[in-house]
């Protein structure tokens, strides 16, 4: 007990960096993790209290206006967040703001935070530019720290060209989504693949004939069956095509909030990860991370772990960083790592303050807290 106090107390002393990379056991490691969480929320809600007054996140020139209901009790394991994409595109500001005044009232969730931002451009591209996830990541924190949400029972949803940004989105920023619903949107050139662990859904009118909508939901509806068949366990998802109906659906399309909600709570620690950047690029995903200078669009790894063994099956970059914690494996033994059938590594990984730190830092996000991880070469 003295031992772990010791460790709190350096953890928030100016003595931290000589005690940064003492091991840990898995109570001290919980410890410290449990009075960093205690520490991150205090300084989330002070970092985005102006942010929640003003209701405007701000990310460099970027501003991201938006508008809250809360809905219902809050669970005992805290509130949902619906994150509601409007519609619009390149057309003048003015509709933009006409269709985001539309989606404030749009969708009404039997419980939950409801949160309708107002998209930072005037563009057809609106919802997926580069800098959108960090202000996303930016309302995500808020709202765990202001309304008392679970970053596990966050969901995303968007109508029109809202929906263009939700083809891209829930995939590019899976590993942040419960579950994800897709209203009369253009998919463009998005992939599914990262979807394997992320609920997803399609609906589209029948009649939705603009730009071949109603055809490219049919045409990625059977994409995510075929996912869906060849995985065998992941790629949950639904295809809704609503009968006679063209681009506004009557509101047929509200049994997307139940059916996420039913798909249950976001698993931030997958057994199976399938990983290929998007056009804007991400360096973590999950428990895996990529290095920086070798981010590409269409990079993909393809990752799965059992007790102690992770297994890449596919890598598109020289070196990956896996990320572990108790949950996932027993890190009082050796952890294996292999690449194709062939092992790349095998040994003990130290818990850390330093990595339990360092990762909140970095990913932003109270379930991504990893105490111990490992950098391997993936072979030529």
């Amino acid at each position: 007990m003295m031992r772990k106090f010791v460790v709190i107390l350096l953890l928030l002393s100016s003595a931290f960096s000589a005690h940064a990379q003492q091991t840990l056991s898995k109570s001290e490691s919980l410890a410290v993790q449990k009075e960093l969480e205690v520490k991150w929320r205090s300084d989330m809600r002070n970092r985005h209290q102006e942010a929640i007054e003003k209701e405007v996140f701000e990310s460099g020139d970027l501003k991201l206006r938006f508008k809250s209901i809360i809905y219902g009790e809050k669970p005992a394991d805290g509130r949902s967040l619906f994150i509601s994409l409007h519609g619009g595109g390149g057309v003048p500001a003015a509709v933009n703001d006409q269709q985001w005044r539309n989606q404030i009232r749009l969708y009404k969730p039997k419980e939950g935070v409801y949160v309708a931002p107002r998209a930072p451009w005037d563009a057809w591209n609106m919802w997926f530019q580069e800098g959108i996830d960090q202000l996303f990541e930016m309302l995500i924190q808020a709202a765990v720290t202001h309304w008392d949400v679970n970053p596990d029972k966050v969901y995303l949803l968007g109508y029109s060209a809202g929906g263009d940004g939700v083809w891209r989105m829930a995939p590019r920023m899976a590993d942040r989504w419960a579950a994800a619903s897709m209203m009369a949107g253009h998919p463009g050139e998005a992939s599914q693949v990262n979807l394997r662990n992320t609920p997803f859904m399609i609906w589209m009118g029948e009649n939705d004939s603009a730009y071949d909508r109603n055809e490219l939901a049919r045409k990625h509806g059977a994409i995510m069956d075929s996912l869906a068949k060849a995985d065998g366990r992941g790629y949950k998802h639904l295809t809704t095509i609503v009968a006679d109906k063209g681009h506004w659906m009557d509101g047929v399309d509200k049994a997307a909030i139940g059916w996420m909600q039913d798909c249950g709570a976001r698993n931030p620690y997958p057994e199976k990860v399938v990983w290929r950047q998007e056009e804007v690029v991400r360096s973590a995903f999950y428990w895996l991370a990529a290095p920086q200078d070798e981010l590409r669009h269409g990079a993909t790894v393809i990752a799965e772990r059992k007790g102690n063994v992770v297994n890449i099956l596919e890598c598109d970059y020289s070196r990956v960083t896996l990320y572990l914690n108790d949950q996932m494996c027993n890190l009082d033994k050796p952890i294996v790592v292999n690449y194709r059938g062939k092992r790349i590594f095998r040994g003990k990984l130290p818990r850390t303050i330093e990595n339990l730190k360092s990762t909140l830092e970095q990913r932003g996000d109270l379930r991504y807290i990893f105490p111990s991880k490992v950098e391997v070469e993936i072979p030529d």
